[in-house]
């Protein structure tokens, strides 16, 4: 009587290869996930500056973060009535901190945060000039 079927050391083989093909394609999904979420958030960022200044065009001086655009950011860092600051985060930390300013003439300020430890936030904050140096609007424009 002859069995059909694998043998142990065929199904070891498999077993080995398919972990080899794991091996490797788990760090290529992880790095095209953070590739997606630096495209976000460079997108994100793009669209924060041209609500803003669409908003400044219109109002004539700016608001609360909230009411200019609908882009997520944490909730204001400080804020008076001349000035306001917020985060924007990137990998589940801050990651660029925006400052707009209604008495320095409508300009808007997009630093670096610190230090960061995430690869979406480090990328972020590499791409994020080129995203924003270009919008003007208010007095100065943007400062990055």
């Amino acid at each position: 009587m002859k069995r059909a079927g694998f043998t142990v050391i065929e199904f070891i083989f498999v077993l080995g290869i398919l972990g080899i093909l794991a091996a490797v394609a788990i760090p290529k999904l992880a790095a095209t996930r953070t590739d997606a979420e630096v495209s976000r958030g460079a997108s994100e960022v793009a669209t924060l500056v041209s609500d803003m200044g669409s908003y400044y065009t219109s109002q004539g001086s700016f608001a609360a973060l909230s009411t200019m655009t609908n882009v997520i950011t944490d909730t204001p860092a400080s804020g008076t009535a001349d000035a306001q600051t917020s985060n924007y985060q990137a990998g589940g930390e801050n990651c660029i901190l925006i400052t707009f300013n209604d008495v320095s003439d409508g300009n808007v300020t997009l630093s670096d945060v610190a230090n960061p430890a995430t690869a979406a936030c480090q990328g972020l904050q590499t791409v994020a000039n080129d995203v924003v140096k270009n919008h003007v609007f208010g007095g100065t424009g943007v400062t990055y």
